[in-house]
C-alpha cells in the first residue's frame, strides 16, 4: 500500500496515465501530464539546493501551478509551508522569520520570492518517489497568521495518504466521479480530501480559483462535477442566491460539510440542489475525525469516528470531562488518537504538549456529546465557552437557535464583560431583511433556550468577519459596548 504522497500519486498514474485528472478553467491535464509537470518542479527544487526536510514557503492562489508545486515538494522531500496569498506583508515576514525557508515561491510580485512559473522550466523531471518516509513532515499549516509566532501544524505524508484513501470510501466515490473544490489549497481540506481523494479513487478533480456563489452551479455544469466540499457558511450563501428552476439540474450528487445543519434545513438544501449531504468533522491537527457512517442519516450530528477502508480500526475517540470520561449525553472535550495526528506544532514543544499527550491523544478543543453509541454532536469550542451566572454556555447552541428564525442569515455569539462579574451574552446577527425586528428574533431564540442562555445584547450587522476557510473570525469581533446594540435587560 502507498505510504507517501508520491507513492499514492504514482500508483494512480500507473493505473490510468491518459485519463484526465485535473481541469481548471479551460486547461486540463492527464495523470501523466500532471506527473511530468510535477517532476519538473521537483527537479527545480532540488536544483535550487534544497535538501530533504527543509522548508519551502509557497504563497499562491488556487491554480494548477500551485497544486503541482504542492505535490512537487512532496516528491523532493521538502516541507511545504502553505501561506494565504492574501496575507499582509507583516504576516508573511513573521512566517518567514519563524520557519526560515530556503526558498519562497509565489505567483505574485514578492521581494525575494521565486516566480512559480520558473519551477517548470527544468527540462529533466524528477524520477522516483523521492526520499520522504511516511512519518516525515510533508506540510506546515499555519493555524493563524500573525506578525509573531503562528502555530504551524506539522502534518505527515502518512496523514495525507490515509485521508486521501479514506475520503472516497467514506463518501462512496469512484473513478467516474469528478470532485470539485473552491477551498484554498493552503488549508488541509482541499489537498487531503479533494486533491488526494480524487487520486486515491482514480477520479478527476475540478479546481476553482475560489468560491463564487453566483457562478458555483454553472462551474459544476461546465466541469461535470459530481461532488464538492463546503465549509463555513458556503451552503447558506448558496441558499441565499435567487432560486432558479434549474438549481438541481447539475451533475452534483454529493456534498461533504460540517458541522451539520439542522435536519429541516439540511433536507431543504438537498431538495433545492438535488444532492445528498454527508456531514463530518476534522481539523488541521488530524484529518481523521468523525463522519456519518455510509448509508446513515444521523441528522444534526458529527457522526461516528471515521476509520480506514482497508486498515480497519485505526482511530479512537473519547469525550473527557474534568480529567475523566464523560457519560452518555454529557458535554466534554473530544479527544482523538490515530496515525494521522500531527507531529506537533513546529518549534513549539510547550504548545504541542498542551494538546498532544505522551500516549498520542489529541485534545481537539471542541466540546461534544456522545449518545452512548458512538455518535457525536457538536456543542462548541472550549475556548469560546461563556461563563454566565455560574453556568457554562456554548455559543454554538445560541447561534443555532438564532439562525432558526427565518429572518436570520448568520449569527455570532460572544461573551462580553458584565458589571456583575463573569460575562454577559451578546449576539451579532446578519439579517435577510435589515428591517426585521431583533426583539422577535430574540423571543424566538428564547423559546428554544434556557433563560440563562438568552442573549442580553443583540446587534444587527451587515456582515461578519470570516477566516480564509469560511468560519466566523470571532477574534475580530469587538467585545466593547457599541451604540448600535440593544440591551434587552435595560429595555425590560
Amino acid at each position: 500500500m502507498p505510504q507517501t504522497i508520491p507513492e499514492l500519486f504514482d500508483e494512480a498514474v500507473a493505473a490510468a496515465p491518459d485519463k484526465v485528472w485535473l481541469v481548471a478553467g479551460d486547461e486540463s491535464f492527464t495523470y501523466a501530464e500532471a506527473r511530468a509537470r510535477i517532476g519538473r518542479a521537483a527537479a527545480a527544487l532540488r536544483a535550487a539546493g534544497l535538501r530533504p526536510g527543509e522548508p519551502v514557503l509557497a504563497t499562491m492562489r488556487n491554480t494548477p501551478d500551485h497544486l503541482f508545486t504542492w505535490l512537487a515538494s512532496a516528491y523532493a522531500g521538502t516541507i511545504l509551508v502553505t501561506a494565504n496569498p492574501r496575507s499582509a506583508e507583516a504576516e508573511l515576514a513573521g512566517l518567514v522569520g519563524q520557519v526560515r525557508p530556503r526558498l519562497v515561491v509565489s505567483d505574485a510580485p514578492l521581494p525575494g520570492a521565486v516566480a512559480v512559473e520558473r519551477l517548470f522550466e527544468e527540462e529533466a523531471g524528477f524520477d522516483g518517489t523521492g526520499p520522504a518516509g511516511p512519518d516525515d513532515a510533508a506540510v506546515l499549516i499555519p493555524t493563524s497568521g500573525t506578525t509573531g509566532r503562528s502555530k504551524l501544524v506539522t502534518q505527515t505524508h502518512r496523514a495525507y495518504v490515509m485521508a486521501g484513501e479514506g475520503f472516497p470510501w467514506w463518501m462512496e466515490l469512484g473513478p467516474d466521479d469528478r470532485l470539485m473544490t473552491s477551498l484554498p489549497l493552503f488549508h488541509i481540506n482541499a489537498p487531503t480530501y479533494s486533491m488526494l481523494g480524487s487520486v486515491a479513487a482514480g477520479a478527476s478533480l475540478a479546481l476553482l480559483p475560489g468560491f463564487s456563489a453566483s457562478g458555483f452551479l454553472a462551474s459544476a455544469r461546465k466541469h461535470g462535477a459530481t461532488e464538492f466540499n463546503a465549509i463555513g457558511a458556503m451552503l447558506e450563501i448558496l441558499m441565499r442566491q435567487p432560486e432558479r428552476p434549474d438549481d438541481a439540474d447539475t451533475p452534483l450528487r454529493l456534498c461533504y460539510t460540517g458541522p451539520a445543519p439542522p435536519k429541516e434545513r439540511h433536507l431543504e438544501i438537498e431538495r433545492r440542489f438535488g444532492l445528498r449531504i454527508v456531514c463530518g468533522y476534522a481539523m488541521s491537527e488530524t484529518p481523521y475525525g468523525t463522519i456519518w457512517p455510509r448509508r446513515t442519516r444521523p441528522f444534526g450530528t458529527l457522526g461516528s469516528i471515521r476509520q480506514h477502508p482497508t486498515l480497519g480500526v485505526v482511530n479512537e475517540g473519547r469525550v473527557m470531562q474534568d480529567g475523566g470520561p464523560a457519560g452518555p449525553g454529557e458535554v466534554g472535550e473530544l479527544e482523538l488518537r490515530n496515525p494521522a495526528v500531527m507531529k506537533g506544532y513546529w518549534g513549539m514543544p510547550e504548545e504541542t504538549a498542551k494538546v498532544l499527550s505522551d500516549d498520542g491523544w489529541l485534545r481537539t478543543g471542541d466540546l461534544v456529546t456522545d449518545d452512548g453509541e458512538g455518535t457525536y454532536t457538536f456543542v462548541g469550542r472550549v475556548k469560546e465557552v461563556i461563563r454566565r451566572r455560574g453556568e457554562n454556555v456554548a455559543p454554538a447552541e445560541i447561534e443555532e437557535a438564532l439562525v432558526d428564525h427565518p429572518a436570520v442569515f448568520e449569527a455570532a455569539v460572544v461573551g462580553v464583560p458584565s458589571e456583575l462579574s463573569e460575562e454577559d451574552i451578546k449576539a451579532f446577527v446578519v439579517l435577510h431583511d435589515p428591517a426585521a425586528d431583533l426583539a422577535a428574533v430574540r423571543d424566538h431564540a428564547a423559546g428554544l433556550l434556557a433563560p440563562f442562555k438568552v442573549p442580553r445584547y443583540m446587534q444587527a450587522t451587515a456582515e461578519l468577519p470570516h477566516t480564509p476557510t469560511g468560519r466566523v473570525a470571532k477574534h475580530e469581533i469587538t467585545r466593547e459596548r457599541t451604540p448600535d446594540e440593544i440591551d434587552f435587560e435595560r429595555r425590560a
